[in-house]
């Protein structure tokens, strides 16, 4: 027995201990300072559960890559003989089949209000021009040679500050960067509130940043409410094909939602269910992070690109809302362009804590909330354009 004790702390590595360093402080902020509790406390756990050795959760192949079973009685088999960990079987027909991101995105739909985008719908060309930073950054990773042509997508729709979407693209093109992409996706939407202000600031004056905007909003009937999210499927699913499995479920949750009949089924979508979904999620995207696979220059790469990618989305939305203002009698205030970047719903938080700065008058919560959710839907029909380009 002691043998057993020994054998496994000496095949300890220093990036095992690494990581158990890594894993504490991502729980610490989760326990500690709030920062997106439901996945990096999980992402943290997962990660212990891997970087121990011998422990069996999660077991890899001698190339690096998460160990499989073609069929069902090859799984039970496996696992019988240890060639297969319990998170090995949540990460096979859970995380790279991409059940677990869709359904989560269900969830996400059935939460969602799109009435501040219905009233508005400039929203979408402000959600459009949040994705200038997935674009770039996508060409930026490629070009580098760090990364492949489908890595390099997965890199780039970080910036697109929406979790499912990344998930399900990544998972899908390269699901070894699947443990990197989506706990920098996930920290980085968390600090929406650090990163987004200096680039307004940088991006704006303090008079177009005091622009008032009317609180209230355009009435929207419950015709137009039941009848968006049907439409915005029907579309995206007719422009880009491959977007119909994310917008397909995100819109799914939206009308059971929207259609005031469903109310019990909504709530489950958004309570529970979502919440089990959430932290089978976080648990395994942590397993996928051994110290091997992690700890690697590509990383640091990762970690680097997604703030340019957060950064140019932001101002993108930015410009697009100031270059809509030379043509629009009343004028908005371009802020409201930097919550495109979805992040639901700190971005529009940020929006209007600056607001409020620059003029004590302003509340534009309901206005940057528009932008806010179209650039969720963006972000799956970009998702959709990689898979269709890239093959997935």
């Amino acid at each position: 027995m002691f043998g057993l004790y020994e054998s496994a702390f000496g095949a300890l590595s220093w990036g095992n201990i690494l990581m158990f360093i890594i894993a504490g402080l991502l729980i610490y902020l989760g326990v500690a300072k709030k920062m997106e509790p439901v996945l990096l406390i999980p992402i943290g756990l997962g990660i212990f559960m891997v970087n121990i050795p011998f422990a069996g959760l999660m077991i890899y192949t001698p190339d690096g890559f998460p160990a499989e079973a073609a069929s069902l009685s090859e799984l039970i088999r496996a696992i019988g003989e240890g060639k297969i960990g319990l998170l090995n079987v949540l990460y096979t027909y859970g995380i790279k089949s991409g059940v677990i991101p869709l359904l989560i995105f269900l969830g996400v739909g059935a939460m969602t209000d799109f009435r501040p985008t219905i009233a508005r719908p400039i929203s979408f060309i402000f959600g459009a021009a949040a994705q200038m930073g997935v674009f770039v950054v996508f060409l930026i990773a490629y070009s580098s040679g760090w990364f492949t042509v489908n890595e390099a997508a997965c890199v780039g729709i970080i910036g697109g500050s929406d979790g499912p979407p990344t998930v399900y693209l990544t998972a899908a093109l390269a699901p070894w960067l699947l443990g990197p992409v989506t706990l920098v996706a996930y920290s980085y939407m968390a600090l929406v509130p650090i990163i987004q202000p200096p680039v307004i600031k940088l991006l704006t004056s303090k008079k177009e940043r005091a622009i008032f905007m009317k609180p209230q909003l355009r009435e929207v009937p419950n015709l137009e409410v039941v009848l968006f999210p049907i439409i915005i499927f029907v579309v995206a699913a007719l422009i880009v094909p491959k977007s119909a499995p994310l917008i397909g479920m995100f819109m799914f949750g939206n009308l059971l939602r929207a259609s005031g009949v469903t109310d019990r089924l909504a709530q489950s979508a958004g309570g529970v269910f979502i919440d089990v979904l959430t932290f089978l999620l976080g648990i395994t995207v942590g397993a996928l992070m051994p110290a091997v696979v992690f700890l690697k220059l590509e990383t640091l790469a990762i970690i680097g690109l997604a703030v340019v990618a957060f950064a140019l989305g932001t101002a993108g939305g930015v410009w697009a809302a100031q270059l809509a203002n030379l043509f629009l009698k009343e004028k908005i205030n371009p802020m409201i362009g930097a919550a495109g970047v979805s992040a639901i719903p700190m971005s529009a938080r940020v929006v209007q804590k600056l607001g409020q700065q620059a003029n004590p008058k302003n509340f534009l919560i309901m206005h940057a909330m528009g932008p806010n959710m179209a650039g969720a839907v963006a972000t799956s029909v970009v998702a959709g354009i990689f898979l269709g380009m890239l093959g997935g």
